[in-house]
């Protein structure tokens, strides 16, 4: 198959309406590109033929889109951030065996909606010099597909899960439809593989996009006060990104002051904050295509009461103490783990459980203690995966004093006990909800907290604060 697909893959070059591409520039980022190509091409059957599109452009209102946003599969492998994009990967080809195929120059369209990559620019950016008009795909796909024991690779070639059909399923369908015997297979999983092991370009990436959300982060302390609104911080925060040449937020930014801290994704921020709350903010920004994830919380004026105190310390504890865990062949689940040891013996220490051997913390914990980071902040990776350098995640254990929590458990005897036992306790702690997030990365010389540069400790904190 491999002379075949080369001469398919010449003889539609010829009815491409681009101009030739220009070499491919040498640098860093070319060159992390060129491989991360190579890998997934060795995780491929050589007959394989790995076929991925940009993402859709997505309507906000009527005739308004979204700001475009590439797919995270995508980018991964060509850093090209524009819609109407397809890549080809054939690793049974030994030469020329990345196809990049871009949208045609349109003048009209450029009027509208900005300029189009050129092929030379294209090139420059991705490190493929093989690059053709989107109008030729469709040839030469049939060339390629036609051939004897070709195989189809796309992602997830079925609905997504809000029932959307995908490019991708809608093309695998028609080509089986077409190409009699041809069979389809899914690359999610060689993807998700290789995104979760770090290369050393993505971690510099990483450790610059932590710098720039520590920043935000102390952006966002230095405008908190009582009597401000929510937003202030936000906007406090999102300005430091963008200054910095971030994209946006990585996600939603979450800043909730007093009762809105128990709330774990609050995005409203139109609170106005109180003297002697806390406030939880959650926020990073997105950094050429890389997001950490990093939560802090402060007293808005800056000072922990005790009971504010009392919870911090023991998710602050949870925290160190998950730390120590995430070594080398260690699991995500290992550090969830020890944060629920270690929150059980505090809650029942201050009289919010009366249980630690079962599930009565769950009532105040109430999410997983880490998640994989990278270019989604909640990125592709088995999470059953031991750890091993390269691997970027989060350790995040929060405790929620919401005191509708109890009123929402199941009406059984033993927790009709507990309740009565612990609401007067609930009553002290009422509206204190904190979360310590930071991003981490496991490197050959142990573990890196990326997010270092934020305070953390209750000391710290209060220092900060002071000293605004």
């Amino acid at each position: 198959m491999k002379r075949r697909l080369l001469s398919s893959l010449l003889i539609v070059a010829a009815l491409a309406v681009l101009p030739s591409a220009a070499p491919a520039r040498a640098g860093e980022l070319q060159d992390d590109l060129a491989a991360r190509r190579a890998a997934i091409m060795r995780q491929l059957a050589p007959d394989d033929v790995l076929v991925l599109w940009s993402a859709p452009e997505r309507v906000f209102s009527r005739d308004v889109n979204y700001e475009f946003r590439q797919d995270s599969n995508f980018y991964y492998l060509t850093a090209i951030d524009q819609p109407d994009s397809i890549l080809v990967l054939m690793p049974g080809v030994r030469e020329r065996n990345a196809i990049l195929f871009i949208s045609p120059s349109d003048p009209t369209r450029e009027h509208w909606n900005g300029h189009l990559l050129t092929a030379a620019e294209a090139t420059t950016q991705s490190g493929i010099t093989s690059i053709l008009a989107t109008t030729a795909f469709a040839s030469f796909m049939d060339s390629v597909l036609a051939q004897p024991r070709a195989r189809l690779m796309v992602l997830g070639p079925a609905p997504g899960l809000d029932g959307e059909v995908s490019q991708e399923y809608r093309f695998a369908n028609k080509a089986r439809e077409r190409f009699l015997g041809l069979t389809v297979g899914d690359a999610a999983n060689i993807l998700a593989a290789a995104r979760q092991i770090k290369t050393a370009y993505e971690r510099k990436l990483l450790q610059e996009s932590a710098d720039i959300s520590s920043e935000a982060h102390k952006a966002g302390m230095k405008a908190t006060h009582p009597g401000a609104w929510e937003y202030e911080v936000e906007a406090a925060i999102e300005y430091v990104f963008k200054k910095n040449g971030d994209f946006d937020w990585g996600y939603p930014s979450i800043v909730g002051s007093g009762p809105n801290a128990t709330t774990l994704h609050y995005e409203k921020s139109t609170r106005q904050m109180k003297d002697g709350e806390l406030l939880l903010v959650d926020a990073a920004g997105l950094y050429k295509y890389m997001t950490v994830d990093i939560t802090r919380t402060y007293p808005v004026n800056g000072h922990f009461t005790k009971a504010q105190r009392d919870i911090y310390e023991i998710v602050l504890q949870a925290q160190e103490e998950g730390m120590q865990v995430a070594k080398p062949g260690s699991r995500l689940a290992d550090i969830h783990a020890k944060t629920v040891e270690v929150i059980k013996q505090g809650l029942l220490k201050l009289g919010l459980i009366t249980d630690a051997t079962g599930d009565q913390y769950r009532t105040w914990y109430t999410h997983s203690s880490s998640h994989w980071i990278g270019i989604d902040v909640h990125d592709v990776g088995d999470n059953r995966r031991p750890l091993e350098p390269g691997m970027a995640f989060t350790i995040e254990p929060g405790i929620y004093i919401r005191e509708s929590a109890l009123d929402n458990l199941p009406k059984t005897p033993a927790n009709e006990a507990f309740i009565a036992r612990v609401r007067p306790v609930v009553q002290k702690y009422k509206d204190i909800g904190v979360r310590i997030e930071d991003s981490f990365l496991l490197t050959e010389t142990g573990l890196t907290r990326l997010s270092a540069a934020v305070p953390r400790t209750v000391d710290e904190i209060e220092a900060f604060m002071k000293a605004r």
